[in-house]
């Protein structure tokens, strides 16, 4: 569990000193057509528990036998990149992978390290630190990270090996042009024409230039004419070579990787590409499903491979317009603008995505714009010009597609106008995800099992260089039907009940009660009769009003409110009365979920469960081996209402089964306050533990969400020093802090199978551990990453404390992809950051009221 987390790094690789920023490039607002800007037996405690004491364990399947990994041939071995999964690196670029100078023959367009890395964290750190810095991590005490305990299975990882053709290096340059260029498409046009009889191969990302000779004299000054006639002065100057080691080797092979997924045909739709020709019609809901692959080259240890995944593309078959006639009613601006705003779009005539930012109603396919000339055309004229493309309707209003500050400086327009006819909707509605018969015809075709999805991978590897059977998924770590016969390990005391309800659904309302007390008493807990409220109208108003005056005159611990649909605006706006405003426990229930008659008592036991939880009982635990261990989990979330603020939340666990947690959440805006806030949320723990159970912890051990690559130095070196010197300085002094720190990373795209279908809950491979089960499609592993450790103990030990956690998650009767507290942290930060926009009330601190 020693080895780098998986995080997410932004921006683009630069040698040298940044250079000065000019005017904005591109034309005025209103200045450019769409088409030519470019969108880019019995156990002990330590005994491995594959489920809760509540279910006995089910059997282990024999380990099966192996399945040959996948090879293929490419060019040389580079060196790591010092991060974890990546989006990789892509641009125009022309390269081969037989030869070093073949490889790099063209690539003057290549986008260098542009592409945005993707990975565990919200987001990297900007200018703190080298994010591929490489930092070792592992505990001095601690020798191999591999555990002795449990049974070997053979597995398979979605990599593939790249044999090494020898090692080459690459020589980088820095360039200064002389004016300044800010637009980088242009940049890259002047060096294509300067370096034309210079090098034979090269690769510029818009700063920094590589090529796998030398350029003589050093440094070279070439002179280049504008098309205005403006002369420009290049001059480069060598900076050093791309030696073993430095994560630009990974950036040339993303490179060559992606220009080889354009030669095989595949179409390259926002960051990744897909296979139009093998597109899957859903006629009966009008979709299609584009299959895709993401690939990323990755340093692994000291081998170089390509992590390769399966991905599909959601394309419905209308265009916008078709959007803009079903909508009806008496302002069909608004419905149209509200549907069509945030979503992604692709163009037929080149295949780009744009993001909707607007619609603008005064401008039509008849409105001009001015040509490069001067002269002014219209969209009309425009498409049949240069497309040969007829607009069928000339009075619809105009998309507008607002370019970022990265795009405008690459040579886009600050916005775009886009034609709704031309634009084919992508993604799905949220009445479209509401449909269960079409979440289930796409769920046919997009959950993959393994042995299919090792069959296309191999697939893949074998159309780049020119298995068919469905397994079971081994153990189900799911306890759901013995928990509805069996009492809760800590039943909750319910005594004044309330639910809030419009009229019209008393009915339904009252036979869930039924079924809810049915299911509750099935686990030896009374939850009384509650006392239902009915409102006239499902209005936010009209349920903070009912809610004021319920409170105000019956005081009950825990009231539920029945809303007919999921509104984020009614939703928001309850919570923020609940958690911040007055401080009370309480239930959201949506009665269409019962009125579909499915599922009724598992819906019912489910909800009894929450209720239980939100009042401070527990419906299951694990052994826990250690006594005196306070485990915390932490995570981030950006407010969604204020962009430059983000909120942590931090629960800790407060008794010895696991089951009573202290929650607390609080703002920041710099890295340093999150670190403060970080130390003082934790020694405010320690107190409420002291007072729970007399004395301090004598281990603590923290999992920490939220963290990318380029965090992981900052984290180490302040965050983790931060909280050792705030706890021995105030609790702990003399004696030893036994203290564990874990970033856990569950956002990466490596997959671990079995040569039979998915590894089993609880198989560990190195630093991933698979801890839950999934019933279609392939698990995903979670990556551990102990950066601190002063508890002493050995890997085996680590994990078994690791995964009997994931059994400890309340929303759910089977095992998580994460420990507990984590998830829990998880899911306070989201509700803060989504709904409440500032911490929750201090009198729900003790309580699981984000459940």
């Amino acid at each position: 569990m020693d080895a780098r987390g998986r995080g997410r790094a932004r921006g683009r690789a630069r040698s040298g000193p940044q250079q000065g920023q000019g005017p904005r490039p591109g034309p005025a607002p209103r200045g450019g057509p769409a088409p030519p800007a470019q969108a880019p037996g019995p156990q002990g405690a330590w005994g491995r528990p594959p489920h809760p004491q509540q279910v006995p364990p089910p059997q282990q399947p024999p380990a099966p036998s192996g399945w040959v990994r996948p090879q293929m041939q490419a060019a040389p071995v580079p060196s790591t990149v010092g991060r974890g999964s990546r989006q990789g690196a892509g641009g125009d670029a022309d390269a081969m992978i037989d030869d070093p100078q073949r490889a790099l023959q063209g690539l003057g367009d290549g986008a260098g390290a542009q592409e945005r890395g993707r990975g565990a964290g919200n987001g990297g750190v900007r200018g703190r630190t080298n994010r591929f810095e490489i930092i070792h991590t592992r505990p001095q005490n601690v020798q191999s990270k591999m555990g002795q305990s449990g049974q070997q299975i053979k597995l398979i990882a979605n990599y593939f090996t790249l044999i090494e053709a020898g090692k080459w290096g690459l020589n980088q340059y820095r360039v200064d042009f002389n004016p300044e260029i800010d637009n980088t498409r242009q940049r890259k046009g002047l060096i294509r024409t300067g370096m034309a009889n210079v090098v034979n191969g090269y690769l510029f990302d818009g700063t920094v230039l590589y090529t796998p000779q030398l350029i003589n004299p050093d440094p070279l000054e070439v002179f280049v004419q504008t098309e205005n006639g403006e002369n420009i002065r290049i001059t480069i100057r060598l900076v050093g070579d791309v030696a073993w080691g430095d994560y630009h080797y990974l950036q040339l092979f993303n490179i060559i990787i992606r220009k080889c997924l354009a030669f095989m045909q595949l179409q390259m739709v926002g960051r990744n590409y897909y296979d139009p020709n093998a597109r899957i019609a859903v006629p009966e809901h009008r979709l299609e499903l584009w299959p895709g692959y993401y690939t990323s080259m990755r340093q692994h240890e000291r081998n170089i491979l390509m992590n390769c995944d399966v991905q599909f593309k959601v394309m419905r078959m209308d265009n916008v317009y078709d959007m803009l006639l079903e909508c009806r009613g008496s302002n069909v601006r608004n419905e149209f603008q509200s549907k069509v705003i945030g979503s992604i779009v692709l163009t037929y005539y080149n295949n780009k995505t744009y993001k909707v930012d607007d619609v603008d109603f005064n401008s039509t396919p008849t409105s001009t714009f001015p040509m490069k000339d001067g002269t002014q055309m219209s969209f009309i004229q425009y498409y049949r010009q240069k497309y040969n493309i007829n607009i069928n309707v000339e009075n619809q209003p105009m998309l507008v597609s607002r370019s970022k500050a990265r795009e405008i400086r690459a040579g886009m327009p600050e916005t775009i106008l886009l034609v709704p006819e031309l634009c084919q909707l992508t993604g799905l509605t949220d009445r479209q995800r509401e449909n269960f018969q079409l979440m289930r015809a796409l769920a046919d075709h997009t959950r993959v099992g393994p042995q299919q999805r090792m069959q296309k991978l191999m697939e893949f590897s074998q159309r780049m260089r020119r298995n068919n059977a469905k397994y079971s998924a081994g153990q189900q770590a799911d306890w759901t039907k013995e928990l509805r016969a069996l009492p809760m390990f800590v039943p909750g005391l319910m005594q004044k009940f309330a639910i809030v309800c419009p009229v019209k659904f008393r009915g339904p309302c009252q036979e869930f009660v039924q079924c809810l007390q049915r299911s509750a008493r099935g686990m030896s807990w009374d939850i009384g009769q509650p006392r239902i409220f009915d409102i006239p109208d499902d209005r936010s108003h009209t349920y903070l009003e009912q809610i004021e005056n319920i409170i105000s005159k019956n005081n009950p611990n825990m009231i539920m409110c029945v809303v007919p649909n999921n509104s984020q605006d009614r939703y928001s706006a309850i919570k923020k009365k609940a958690v911040w405003t007055v401080g009370f426990l309480h239930k959201l229930y949506w009665p269409k979920i019962y009125l579909r008659k499915v599922c009724v008592m598992s819906i019912a036991t489910k909800v009894a469960i929450q209720l239980n939880c939100k009042i401070g009982g527990a419906p299951w635990t694990v052994v826990m081996p250690l006594s005196n261990l306070m485990v915390v989990g932490y995570d981030v979330c950006r407010d969604t209402a204020n962009k430059g603020k983000s909120f942590g939340a931090m629960v800790a666990s407060l008794d010895k089964q696991i089951t009573r947690y202290y929650s607390y959440t609080s703002e920041h805006r710099l890295e340093e306050e999150l670190s403060d806030n970080f130390a003082a949320f934790l020694l405010l723990a320690c107190h409420r533990f002291k007072e729970q159970n007399g004395r301090f912890p004598e281990r603590i051990l923290i999992y920490r969400d939220g963290v990318g690559d380029g965090q992981l130095p900052y984290v180490h070196q302040h965050e983790v020093a931060n909280i050792k010197k705030k706890l021995s300085d105030e609790i702990y002094k003399n004696n030893d802090l036994k203290m564990a720190f874990v970033v856990v990373s569950k956002r990466i795209n490596t997959r671990i199978f079995t040569d039979r279908g998915n590894p089993p809950p609880g198989t560990v491979i190195r630093l991933f551990i698979v801890s839950q089960c999934v019933r279609q499609g392939t698990v995903a592993p979670t990556s551990y990453n102990v950066i601190e450790d002063t508890m002493g103990l050995p890997p085996d030990r680590m994990q078994m404390l690791t995964y009997k956690l994931c059994h400890m998650y309340y929303n759910w009767s089977g095992t998580v992809r994460v420990p507990a507290p984590c998830q829990y942290a998880h899911k306070l930060a989201f509700l803060v950051a989504q709904s409440l926009h500032r911490p929750a009330h201090r009198a729900l601190e003790t309580l699981l009221y984000y459940l």
